[in-house]
């Protein structure tokens, strides 16, 4: 009878993994690393110059730098947890050969690399747009912090389900990019929920995902700007996803053909 994986060797294991992520995704120079940051830099700069144009500086009573740096920020973390979900085990299957790395072991590091690499990217953008005038410091900094954690627990769950979704049908590898396009209107990235008809409101409110991004920006706004989201429900939506996500993958390997 095998012993049971304990938890240090498990954070052994996703901490490799992770390096290894980084190396070979980023470099060993670190300036691949760095486009991680620079490439929601730029966009969000970009977008600002570009609606500072064509938009006036507050929108509904709200900022516009704060409002578009909150919603692509969230954005990034949502899309690209799934979509480097997606293809997770395919970039990892030969290290699957050793029996000790599980498949859940490189879908934590994955996104746990996901995470790490925009809650880094989030704050540097914050602090150059800071630097710049378009931000202020946030008024509730630790609901910032709990809404993104929870932003990124549904995210995780979602990008793990889908991807051990597509480990049993070939469709899903199509249908997830859709998916992906489908989460700009959904999630409420470029928009605020007290924005919607009223009679619409509770409605949309039955995504997990804006409550998240409401969390943030209620702790960036402060109570100055209305906002929509209830905690126990978000987070009530990221424990279904990642049990559901453990459950679909508990016969992984079995799915995988490893050489």
């Amino acid at each position: 009878m095998s012993t049971p994986v304990s938890v240090p060797k498990n954070s052994r294991i996703i901490g490799a993994l992770m390096m290894r992520e980084t190396i070979t995704r980023f470099g060993r120079e670190g300036l691949g690393f760095a486009w991680l940051i620079g490439e929601p830099l730029l966009f969000c700069l970009g977008v600002l110059i570009m609606w500072s144009i064509i938009k006036p500086a507050y929108e509904h009573g709200v900022r516009l730098g704060p409002f578009v740096m909150t919603g692509y920020m969230c954005l990034l973390l949502l899309r690209h947890q799934i979509s480097y979900s997606q293809n997770a085990i395919q970039g990892n299957i030969g290290l699957l050969f050793h029996r000790q790395i599980k498949v859940l072991h490189v879908f934590l590091a994955r996104n746990l690399l996901e995470f790490m690499g925009a809650s880094a990217a989030f704050m540097i953008v914050y602090v150059v747009l800071a630097a710049l005038g378009q931000v202020t410091w946030p008024h509730d900094i630790l609901l910032v912090y709990v809404g993104w954690v929870i932003l990124a627990l549904i995210s995780s769950g979602l990008a793990m389900t889908l991807a051990a979704l597509a480990l049993r049908w070939e469709v899903m590898e199509r249908l997830v990019p859709l998916l992906t396009y489908a989460l700009i209107p959904l999630s409420g990235a470029f928009f605020m929920v007290d924005w919607l008809p009223h009679r619409f409101q509770e409605m949309y409110l039955l995504i997990p995902i804006p409550h998240g991004i409401e969390m943030v920006r209620a702790g960036v706004f402060g109570e100055f700007v209305k906002t929509h989201y209830h905690v126990g429900y978000a987070l009530t939506w990221a424990c279904i996803l990642n049990f559901l996500a453990l459950i679909l993958l508990a016969d992984a390997r079995d799915r995988v053909d490893v050489e």
